[in-house]
Protein backbone atom coordinates (compact mmCIF):
# COMPACT_ATOMS: atom_id res chain seq x y z
CA UNK A 1 0.00 0.00 0.00
CA UNK A 2 1.37 3.49 -1.16
CA UNK A 3 1.72 6.16 1.44
CA UNK A 4 -1.43 8.27 -0.50
CA UNK A 5 -3.19 5.06 -0.12
CA UNK A 6 -2.76 4.67 3.71
CA UNK A 7 -3.20 8.81 4.37
CA UNK A 8 -6.41 7.82 1.90
CA UNK A 9 -7.67 5.27 4.02
CA UNK A 10 -6.97 7.14 7.93
CA UNK A 11 -8.73 10.26 6.20
CA UNK A 12 -11.81 7.85 5.05
CA UNK A 13 -11.89 5.94 8.95
CA UNK A 14 -11.14 8.71 11.01
CA UNK A 15 -14.28 10.68 8.94
CA UNK A 16 -16.91 8.09 9.38
CA UNK A 17 -15.96 7.57 13.56
CA UNK A 18 -16.19 11.42 14.30
CA UNK A 19 -18.03 13.00 10.91
CA UNK A 20 -21.88 13.18 12.71
CA UNK A 21 -20.39 15.10 15.90
CA UNK A 22 -18.29 17.28 13.54
CA UNK A 23 -21.54 17.61 11.54
CA UNK A 24 -23.40 18.70 14.79
CA UNK A 25 -20.35 20.72 16.25
CA UNK A 26 -20.00 22.36 13.14
CA UNK A 27 -23.72 23.50 12.18
CA UNK A 28 -24.59 25.10 15.51
CA UNK A 29 -20.97 27.12 15.80
CA UNK A 30 -22.24 28.33 12.45
CA UNK A 31 -25.92 29.20 13.76
CA UNK A 32 -24.50 30.90 16.70
CA UNK A 33 -21.72 33.10 15.05
CA UNK A 34 -24.63 35.45 14.64
CA UNK A 35 -26.47 35.48 17.69
CA UNK A 36 -26.07 38.66 19.06
CA UNK A 37 -26.96 40.70 15.64
CA UNK A 38 -29.85 37.79 15.52
CA UNK A 39 -31.50 38.92 19.15
CA UNK A 40 -30.94 42.72 18.27
CA UNK A 41 -33.49 42.24 15.61
CA UNK A 42 -35.78 39.75 17.18
CA UNK A 43 -35.85 40.61 21.09
CA UNK A 44 -36.41 44.30 21.58
CA UNK A 45 -35.80 44.39 25.17
CA UNK A 46 -31.98 44.16 24.88
CA UNK A 47 -31.85 47.92 23.54
CA UNK A 48 -33.54 50.87 25.61
CA UNK A 49 -33.53 54.76 24.26
CA UNK A 50 -31.86 56.98 26.92
CA UNK A 51 -29.93 60.22 26.87
CA UNK A 52 -26.67 59.94 26.43
CA UNK A 53 -25.94 61.93 29.72
CA UNK A 54 -28.30 59.87 31.86
CA UNK A 55 -27.22 58.54 35.12
CA UNK A 56 -27.06 54.70 35.46
CA UNK A 57 -28.52 52.95 38.49
CA UNK A 58 -26.11 51.25 41.22
CA UNK A 59 -26.27 46.97 41.11
CA UNK A 60 -28.10 47.23 44.12
CA UNK A 61 -30.89 49.35 43.04
CA UNK A 62 -31.07 47.22 39.88
CA UNK A 63 -30.66 44.04 41.92
CA UNK A 64 -33.51 44.98 43.82
CA UNK A 65 -36.19 45.83 41.13
CA UNK A 66 -35.11 42.31 39.30
CA UNK A 67 -35.69 40.22 42.84
CA UNK A 68 -38.85 41.82 43.27
CA UNK A 69 -40.94 39.14 42.11
CA UNK A 70 -38.63 36.08 43.09
CA UNK A 71 -38.17 37.20 47.01
CA UNK A 72 -36.62 33.51 47.35
CA UNK A 73 -33.67 34.46 45.72
CA UNK A 74 -30.73 36.85 48.04
CA UNK A 75 -28.88 39.36 45.91
CA UNK A 76 -25.45 37.99 46.34
CA UNK A 77 -26.15 35.38 44.47
CA UNK A 78 -26.83 37.56 41.25
CA UNK A 79 -24.86 38.49 38.42
CA UNK A 80 -25.66 41.92 37.18
CA UNK A 81 -24.23 43.19 33.73
CA UNK A 82 -24.15 46.69 32.13
CA UNK A 83 -23.67 46.29 28.11
CA UNK A 84 -23.19 50.04 27.18
CA UNK A 85 -25.05 52.95 25.76
CA UNK A 86 -28.21 52.05 24.58
CA UNK A 87 -28.63 48.96 25.81
CA UNK A 88 -30.72 47.30 28.66
CA UNK A 89 -28.66 45.83 32.20
CA UNK A 90 -29.31 42.35 32.61
CA UNK A 91 -29.51 40.28 36.52
CA UNK A 92 -28.81 36.94 36.03
CA UNK A 93 -29.76 34.29 38.79
CA UNK A 94 -31.00 30.75 39.54
CA UNK A 95 -34.21 30.86 41.33
CA UNK A 96 -35.11 28.24 43.99
CA UNK A 97 -36.60 25.88 40.96
CA UNK A 98 -33.31 25.62 39.96
CA UNK A 99 -34.38 27.70 36.95
CA UNK A 100 -31.68 30.36 35.03
CA UNK A 101 -33.20 33.34 34.50
CA UNK A 102 -31.76 36.64 32.66
CA UNK A 103 -34.11 39.93 34.04
CA UNK A 104 -33.08 42.83 31.44
CA UNK A 105 -33.81 46.25 32.96
CA UNK A 106 -33.64 50.04 32.17
CA UNK A 107 -30.30 51.02 33.56
CA UNK A 108 -31.67 54.15 33.78
CA UNK A 109 -34.73 53.77 35.70
CA UNK A 110 -34.62 50.12 36.85
CA UNK A 111 -38.23 49.30 35.32
CA UNK A 112 -38.19 45.35 34.35
CA UNK A 113 -38.27 45.08 30.98
CA UNK A 114 -38.28 41.39 30.36
CA UNK A 115 -37.55 38.07 32.05
CA UNK A 116 -36.07 35.55 29.99
CA UNK A 117 -36.38 31.41 31.16
CA UNK A 118 -32.41 30.42 29.62
CA UNK A 119 -33.67 26.86 29.44
CA UNK A 120 -35.59 27.32 26.84
CA UNK A 121 -34.05 30.22 24.78
CA UNK A 122 -33.14 29.00 21.67
CA UNK A 123 -29.53 29.88 21.73
CA UNK A 124 -29.16 28.63 24.77
CA UNK A 125 -29.88 25.46 23.21
CA UNK A 126 -27.96 26.10 20.47
CA UNK A 127 -24.75 26.54 22.89
CA UNK A 128 -25.31 24.12 24.93
CA UNK A 129 -25.54 21.32 21.74
CA UNK A 130 -22.79 22.92 20.31
CA UNK A 131 -20.55 22.69 23.06
CA UNK A 132 -21.65 19.27 25.20
CA UNK A 133 -23.84 17.78 22.90
CA UNK A 134 -26.25 17.44 25.64
CA UNK A 135 -24.56 14.98 26.93
CA UNK A 136 -22.94 14.70 30.60
CA UNK A 137 -19.96 17.09 30.87
CA UNK A 138 -17.36 14.24 31.63
CA UNK A 139 -18.50 12.32 28.67
CA UNK A 140 -19.03 15.26 26.50
CA UNK A 141 -15.02 16.54 26.79
CA UNK A 142 -13.92 13.76 25.17
CA UNK A 143 -16.77 13.52 23.14
CA UNK A 144 -16.74 16.61 21.54
CA UNK A 145 -12.80 17.51 22.04
CA UNK A 146 -11.73 14.02 20.78
CA UNK A 147 -14.00 14.91 17.48
CA UNK A 148 -12.50 18.00 16.92
CA UNK A 149 -9.11 16.68 17.50
CA UNK A 150 -9.28 14.27 14.89
CA UNK A 151 -11.24 16.68 12.72
CA UNK A 152 -7.95 18.79 12.84
CA UNK A 153 -5.60 15.66 11.89
CA UNK A 154 -8.26 15.44 8.72
CA UNK A 155 -7.96 18.84 7.50
CA UNK A 156 -4.07 17.81 7.23
CA UNK A 157 -4.46 14.19 5.65
CA UNK A 158 -7.12 15.84 3.48
CA UNK A 159 -4.43 18.39 2.36
CA UNK A 160 -1.79 15.55 1.46
CA UNK A 161 -4.97 13.82 -0.79
CA UNK A 162 -5.91 17.29 -2.49
CA UNK A 163 -1.99 18.26 -2.97
CA UNK A 164 -1.80 17.93 -7.12
CA UNK A 165 0.69 15.83 -8.50
CA UNK A 166 1.12 17.83 -11.31
CA UNK A 167 0.97 21.74 -11.59
CA UNK A 168 -1.08 21.84 -14.75
CA UNK A 169 -3.55 20.31 -12.27
CA UNK A 170 -3.29 22.50 -9.61
CA UNK A 171 -6.30 25.08 -11.24
CA UNK A 172 -8.20 21.99 -11.32
CA UNK A 173 -8.20 21.10 -7.59
CA UNK A 174 -9.23 24.70 -6.84
CA UNK A 175 -12.39 25.41 -9.06
CA UNK A 176 -15.69 23.01 -8.85
CA UNK A 177 -17.00 22.06 -12.54
CA UNK A 178 -20.48 23.16 -11.66
CA UNK A 179 -21.79 21.81 -15.26
CA UNK A 180 -20.39 18.12 -14.45
CA UNK A 181 -22.52 15.25 -12.85
CA UNK A 182 -23.76 15.31 -9.06
CA UNK A 183 -21.06 12.53 -8.14
CA UNK A 184 -18.35 14.87 -9.46
CA UNK A 185 -19.71 17.93 -8.36
CA UNK A 186 -20.12 16.14 -5.21
CA UNK A 187 -16.25 15.19 -5.37
CA UNK A 188 -15.51 18.96 -6.24
CA UNK A 189 -17.62 20.45 -3.06
CA UNK A 190 -15.66 18.10 -0.39
CA UNK A 191 -12.20 19.17 -2.10
CA UNK A 192 -12.53 22.76 -3.21
CA UNK A 193 -14.44 23.52 -0.50
CA UNK A 194 -11.89 22.02 2.03
CA UNK A 195 -8.91 23.40 1.10
CA UNK A 196 -10.25 26.79 1.03
CA UNK A 197 -11.83 26.76 4.37
CA UNK A 198 -8.96 24.55 5.83
CA UNK A 199 -7.01 27.01 7.82
CA UNK A 200 -10.02 29.05 8.86
CA UNK A 201 -11.14 25.48 10.21
CA UNK A 202 -8.19 24.90 12.30
CA UNK A 203 -8.66 28.41 14.19
CA UNK A 204 -11.70 27.46 15.01
CA UNK A 205 -10.66 23.90 16.35
CA UNK A 206 -8.12 25.47 17.69
CA UNK A 207 -9.68 27.58 19.78
CA UNK A 208 -12.68 25.82 20.27
CA UNK A 209 -10.01 22.86 22.38
CA UNK A 210 -8.63 26.25 24.25
CA UNK A 211 -12.42 26.30 25.93
CA UNK A 212 -12.50 22.45 26.48
CA UNK A 213 -8.88 21.59 27.84
CA UNK A 214 -7.11 24.09 29.63
CA UNK A 215 -3.98 22.69 29.31
CA UNK A 216 -3.68 22.77 25.73
CA UNK A 217 -4.26 26.89 26.10
CA UNK A 218 -1.72 26.84 28.80
CA UNK A 219 1.13 25.71 26.49
CA UNK A 220 0.00 27.80 23.33
CA UNK A 221 0.01 30.75 25.71
CA UNK A 222 3.80 29.26 26.53
CA UNK A 223 4.56 29.81 22.79
CA UNK A 224 3.16 32.88 22.67
CA UNK A 225 5.76 34.23 25.77
CA UNK A 226 8.49 32.81 23.94
CA UNK A 227 8.46 30.06 26.60
CA UNK A 228 8.61 32.77 29.30
CA UNK A 229 5.93 32.28 32.36
CA UNK A 230 3.98 34.90 34.28
CA UNK A 231 2.97 33.25 37.50
CA UNK A 232 1.57 36.42 38.12
CA UNK A 233 -1.13 36.16 35.93
CA UNK A 234 -2.30 32.96 37.49
CA UNK A 235 -1.99 33.70 40.39
CA UNK A 236 -5.64 33.81 42.79
CA UNK A 237 -6.45 36.37 45.54
CA UNK A 238 -6.97 34.92 48.83
CA UNK A 239 -9.79 36.64 51.36
CA UNK A 240 -7.24 36.74 54.66
CA UNK A 241 -10.64 35.34 57.19
CA UNK A 242 -8.43 35.76 60.30
CA UNK A 243 -8.09 39.18 59.47
CA UNK A 244 -10.73 41.77 61.15
CA UNK A 245 -12.28 44.63 58.56
CA UNK A 246 -14.65 46.70 58.55
CA UNK A 247 -17.86 46.71 56.46
CA UNK A 248 -18.80 48.28 53.47
CA UNK A 249 -20.37 51.15 53.53
CA UNK A 250 -22.38 50.74 50.88
CA UNK A 251 -23.97 47.34 49.11
CA UNK A 252 -20.49 45.11 47.90
CA UNK A 253 -21.97 45.61 44.25
CA UNK A 254 -22.21 49.21 44.13
CA UNK A 255 -18.64 49.61 45.96
CA UNK A 256 -17.14 47.03 43.09
CA UNK A 257 -19.33 49.01 40.24
CA UNK A 258 -17.88 52.64 41.32
CA UNK A 259 -14.24 51.29 42.10
CA UNK A 260 -14.22 49.83 38.55
CA UNK A 261 -15.77 52.60 37.01
CA UNK A 262 -12.79 55.46 38.02
CA UNK A 263 -10.15 52.45 37.25
CA UNK A 264 -11.44 51.34 33.85
CA UNK A 265 -12.72 54.52 32.32
CA UNK A 266 -14.55 54.12 29.25
CA UNK A 267 -15.26 50.12 29.74
CA UNK A 268 -18.52 49.56 27.79
CA UNK A 269 -19.17 46.70 29.71
CA UNK A 270 -19.10 45.67 32.86
CA UNK A 271 -19.66 42.07 34.52
CA UNK A 272 -20.27 41.83 38.29
CA UNK A 273 -20.13 38.25 39.63
CA UNK A 274 -21.87 37.41 43.17
CA UNK A 275 -20.66 38.70 46.41
CA UNK A 276 -20.35 35.74 47.48
CA UNK A 277 -20.13 33.47 51.08
CA UNK A 278 -17.59 36.09 52.86
CA UNK A 279 -14.93 33.66 52.19
CA UNK A 280 -14.05 34.06 48.85
CA UNK A 281 -13.28 37.06 46.74
CA UNK A 282 -16.18 39.24 44.62
CA UNK A 283 -14.81 39.34 40.57
CA UNK A 284 -15.28 41.87 37.96
CA UNK A 285 -15.00 42.04 34.44
CA UNK A 286 -14.53 45.24 32.67
CA UNK A 287 -14.45 45.08 29.01
CA UNK A 288 -13.31 48.20 26.51
CA UNK A 289 -16.59 47.07 23.89
CA UNK A 290 -19.93 45.52 24.84
CA UNK A 291 -20.51 41.91 23.54
CA UNK A 292 -16.54 41.54 22.88
CA UNK A 293 -14.51 39.91 25.07
CA UNK A 294 -10.78 40.34 24.07
CA UNK A 295 -10.12 43.88 25.83
CA UNK A 296 -11.02 43.62 29.40
CA UNK A 297 -9.48 44.40 33.25
CA UNK A 298 -10.23 41.79 35.67
CA UNK A 299 -10.43 42.90 39.76
CA UNK A 300 -11.13 40.93 42.68
CA UNK A 301 -12.76 42.52 46.39
CA UNK A 302 -13.00 41.08 49.48
CA UNK A 303 -16.38 40.16 50.06
CA UNK A 304 -16.84 42.06 53.07
CA UNK A 305 -14.76 45.12 52.82
CA UNK A 306 -14.99 45.86 49.22
CA UNK A 307 -10.68 46.37 49.40
CA UNK A 308 -9.72 45.39 45.79
CA UNK A 309 -7.27 42.16 46.36
CA UNK A 310 -6.16 41.91 42.92
CA UNK A 311 -6.66 44.22 39.22
CA UNK A 312 -5.18 43.06 36.06
CA UNK A 313 -5.78 45.40 33.38
CA UNK A 314 -5.26 44.64 29.18
CA UNK A 315 -2.24 46.64 29.10
CA UNK A 316 -0.16 44.55 31.12
CA UNK A 317 -1.09 41.65 30.44
CA UNK A 318 1.67 39.16 28.69
CA UNK A 319 1.36 38.07 24.92
CA UNK A 320 -0.07 34.82 26.07
CA UNK A 321 -2.43 36.33 28.62
CA UNK A 322 -3.54 38.34 25.30
CA UNK A 323 -4.39 35.53 23.56
CA UNK A 324 -5.67 33.87 26.38
CA UNK A 325 -8.26 37.14 26.56
CA UNK A 326 -8.97 37.18 23.18
CA UNK A 327 -10.26 33.04 22.91
CA UNK A 328 -13.67 33.54 22.34
CA UNK A 329 -13.48 36.18 20.11
CA UNK A 330 -11.31 34.42 17.89
CA UNK A 331 -13.63 31.31 17.91
CA UNK A 332 -16.50 33.38 16.86
CA UNK A 333 -14.57 35.80 14.33
CA UNK A 334 -15.60 38.82 15.90
CA UNK A 335 -12.25 39.95 16.96
CA UNK A 336 -11.98 40.82 13.11
CA UNK A 337 -16.15 42.65 13.41
CA UNK A 338 -18.32 41.58 11.24
CA UNK A 339 -16.21 40.71 7.90
CA UNK A 340 -14.61 38.17 10.54
CA UNK A 341 -18.04 36.55 11.60
CA UNK A 342 -19.08 35.90 8.01
CA UNK A 343 -15.73 34.32 7.20
CA UNK A 344 -16.90 32.44 10.39
CA UNK A 345 -19.69 31.12 9.37
CA UNK A 346 -19.27 30.00 5.84
CA UNK A 347 -15.74 28.03 7.80
CA UNK A 348 -18.42 26.54 9.46
CA UNK A 349 -20.90 25.43 7.61
CA UNK A 350 -18.30 24.66 4.91
CA UNK A 351 -16.77 22.43 7.77
CA UNK A 352 -20.32 20.92 8.62
CA UNK A 353 -20.47 20.08 4.86
CA UNK A 354 -17.56 18.23 4.71
CA UNK A 355 -19.05 14.81 6.79
CA UNK A 356 -21.82 14.60 4.60
CA UNK A 357 -19.94 15.55 1.15
CA UNK A 358 -17.17 12.59 1.98
CA UNK A 359 -19.91 10.20 2.98
CA UNK A 360 -21.40 10.55 -0.22
CA UNK A 361 -18.10 10.06 -1.74
CA UNK A 362 -17.65 7.07 0.12
CA UNK A 363 -20.93 5.26 -0.57
CA UNK A 364 -21.10 6.52 -4.39
CA UNK A 365 -17.37 4.18 -4.44
CA UNK A 366 -18.96 1.51 -2.65
CA UNK A 367 -22.04 1.47 -4.82
CA UNK A 368 -20.37 2.12 -8.09
CA UNK A 369 -22.06 0.26 -10.78
CA UNK A 370 -19.61 -1.72 -12.76
CA UNK A 371 -18.93 -0.81 -16.46
CA UNK A 372 -20.28 -4.10 -19.13
CA UNK A 373 -17.54 -6.00 -20.46
CA UNK A 374 -17.86 -6.14 -24.15
CA UNK A 375 -18.88 -9.26 -25.61
CA UNK A 376 -16.71 -11.28 -28.04
CA UNK A 377 -17.80 -11.67 -31.35
CA UNK A 378 -18.51 -15.64 -32.56
CA UNK A 379 -16.33 -17.02 -34.88
CA UNK A 380 -17.50 -17.03 -38.13
CA UNK A 381 -18.06 -20.65 -39.05
CA UNK A 382 -16.56 -21.98 -42.84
Amino acid sequence: MTFKKAIGKLHLWLGLGSGLVVLIVSLTGAIFTFQDEIRDLTEPWRKVEMPATAPLLLPSRLQAAALEQHPGVKAATTWVTYYGPGRSATVYFTDPAGVPTQVYLNPCSGRVLYEQDLRRHFFSIVQAIHMTLLLPEAVAKWVVGGSVIIFMVMLGTGLVLWWPKRRQERRQRLTIKWGARWRRINYDLHNVLGFYAASIAVVLALTGLFMVFPGLLDSAMLVANGGRTYPQEKSVAQVDTLQAVTAAALPLPDVIYRTVQRHSRGAEMVLIGPAGNGKDPAYCWAYQRALHYYHRDEYAFHPVSGQVLQARFHAGRSNGGKLSDMNYDLHTGQILGLGGKIVAFLASLISASLPVTGTLLWWGRRNKKAKPKARASAPISA
